[in-house]
């Protein structure tokens, strides 16, 4: 006898199950289109034009990968510059928004976001030797939390030393200046440093320096040394420095070569290195890799593939000067 007037037990679960779908289907849309968030710690000032060149690098890189700060990701971002502790309790603030994924500016910042958590996904941008720092244990596996982007390979110390001999011929004497609290990795770059000072007939002093007295000091002592000449190692205080840098070493009439390009653009004479707003551009492949579900574990550290020559000729000028075509002929950009 058949029962097509009234709903059969099939019938009813199905129906049932139709609606707990239609019940669930918004849930789930909604939970996969969320917002995803991201932590950024940058070790600048937020109103320094190069970090901000670099930040908006990110989030125009990150934009054309589909991810638009206020639509398809929430961006949280804290400045914190030359302070260790201020920069760990941004970690912390950081990590308890519970973003998706945190990123790393630089070393100072990088050390922060690994003391604040061991379990949340992190991208470094610029951050020099990440091995010998104990970041990650190599860079074709680096096996935890944390990946990224490397810059300053140990051997471009004595590429910085031809570059300002070449500049500035009659040099002798080349001080090299750095922070240890902001650049730990800098011995790094002392085997070449060393070797190229002995091709290249240069007496040398490694000297660190803790603050901007110290960096003062030592640019005076040296500027009564004749024939002399300055190297600044890649560094966050040196960077957040560059101003006064720049106005010590006009003053004392001495050339320098710096890691930056920003410096030679603020005054410094010659600026070679890693395009670190480059970095920031790739680092982006590597935030929407991870959204999409790739672990940090299992993406390499990458190395630079970018780097900038930047000659200011104003300053080569006026410390007397002459920059050889050979040099001007390499350079990215040549300021007048």
């Amino acid at each position: 006898m058949g029962n097509s007037g009234s709903p059969t037990r099939r019938d009813a679960l199905a129906a049932f199950g139709g609606s707990l779908a239609a019940i669930l289907r918004p849930r789930v849309v909604l939970a996969q289109d969320r917002p995803r968030s991201i932590g950024l710690l940058m070790a600048r000032r937020q109103d320094d034009p190069e970090a901000q060149r670099q930040y908006t690098a990110l989030i125009q890189a990150l934009a054309e990968l589909g991810w638009v700060d206020g639509r398809t990701m929430r961006l949280e971002t804290r400045w914190v510059v030359g302070d260790p502790a201020g920069a760990l309790a941004a970690a912390r603030e950081l990590v308890e928004l519970k973003p998706d994924i945190l990123l790393a500016n630089a070393t100072p910042s990088l050390i922060a976001l690994r003391q604040a958590t061991t379990t949340h996904p992190i991208v470094f941008v610029s951050v020099a030797d990440p091995v010998g720092q104990g970041f990650v244990p190599s860079l074709s596996r680096p096996g935890g939390n944390i990946t990224g982007f490397s810059v300053e390979e140990a051997s471009m110390g004595g590429k910085w030393l031809e570059v300002l001999k070449e500049a500035a011929p009659r040099i002798a004497l080349v001080a090299t200046i750095y922070n240890p609290d902001t650049a730990p990795y800098a011995p790094m770059f002392q085997p070449s440093l060393y070797a190229a000072a002995d091709r290249l007939k240069l007496s040398l002093r490694i000297t660190p320096v803790h603050d901007a007295r110290g960096m003062e000091y030592v640019i005076q002592a040296t500027a009564r040394e004749p024939n002399s000449g300055l190297l600044v190692l890649p560094d966050s205080f040196m960077f957040a420095q560059r101003t006064s840098l720049v106005g010590l070493m006009a003053k004392h009439n001495m050339p320098a070569l710096y890691p930056i390009r920003p410096f030679a653009t603020d005054g410094g004479l010659i600026a070679y290195g890693i395009d670190r707003v480059d970095l920031f551009r790739r680092a982006a492949t590597y935030v929407d890799r991870i959204l999409k579900g790739a672990k940090p574990s299992e993406l390499p550290v990458q190395q630079p593939v970018k780097f900038e020559l930047a000659i200011n000729l104003k300053t080569a000028k006026a410390l007397g000067l002459t920059i050889p075509q050979s040099l001007l002929l390499s350079a990215d950009e040549v300021i007048e």
